[in-house]
């Protein structure tokens, strides 16, 4: 199902000469997994968090940059070492239980066809993890030298930089980009760099709402991957 917001005029027009996609909850089924370790060691350091709770707080957001809310309900500054340690443990548990999102796989396969490889990942998250996740499901071969890490610019997710340096990378102009994402703030850095943002809302306890996003910026919002090569037809033309 589509549900178009306010920004979704632009559908009109098929100007698009790049797709950036965001990893975590658009390529892969990683939140629940990432977020329960994270709330494993929460409580592990006093703070009786829920995994819902966990969810609600965390999911979209950089954990470095998040140091004041742990050092709120724990009373312990995260450093390096435990970050270390969290990425650690997180990256067992994926290698143990990740998965592509359904449908998600066929759906990049078909639009990195259409788009003649002018795809790329741009991801909050760091860059091992990233890299590791789509070796893992098998979109490596999709997005070979086009992985981007927010952690490794000035500024993470909200902030525009990663879908900038991606579409620099591709050699377009951010603003003739389409840009897929599940939360708000990578909404957020998909409009502030000029893009124009689909949102995926399949729903479910680790998914934004489709209203959330569609208040946050996104110009359309979907619920399949499956339904993503259509909706692109939208941006690119059909040139089938």
């Amino acid at each position: 199902m589509w549900i178009a917001g306010a920004h979704a005029g632009s559908a009109q027009a098929p100007n698009v000469d790049a797709v950036l996609f965001d990893c975590d909850g658009v390529l892969v089924d990683s939140e629940s997994i990432t977020n329960g370790v994270l709330a494993e060691m929460l409580r592990e350091l006093g703070w009786p968090i829920s995994d819902e709770a966990c969810v609600d707080i965390f999911v979209g957001h950089a954990l470095k940059n998040m140091w004041a809310v742990i050092l709120e309900h724990t009373g312990f500054r995260i450093d390096e070492a435990w970050i270390a340690l969290f990425r650690a443990r997180r990256d067992e548990r994926l290698r143990e239980q990740l998965r592509a999102i359904p449908g998600a796989l066929d759906a990049v396969a078909e639009i990195s066809t259409r788009m003649e490889g002018r795809i790329a990942c741009a991801s909050g998250a760091d860059l091992g993890k990233v890299s590791m996740q789509l070796q893992l499901t098998g979109f490596a071969e999709f997005f070979a030298g086009r992985v981007f890490s927010g952690m490794e610019l000035p500024h993470s997710k909200p902030a525009p930089d990663v879908y900038l340096a991606a579409a620099a990378a591709l050699g377009v102009d951010p603003r003739r980009s389409l840009v897929i994402e599940d939360t708000v703030s990578g909404v957020t850095a998909g409009v502030a760099a000029g893009a124009t943002v689909l949102g995926f809302a399949p729903g479910g306890p680790t998914h934004t709402s489709a209203e959330t996003l569609l208040a946050a910026g996104a110009a359309q919002v979907f619920t399949q991957m499956s339904e993503l090569p259509s909706l692109i037809v939208q941006f690119v033309g059909d040139s089938s």
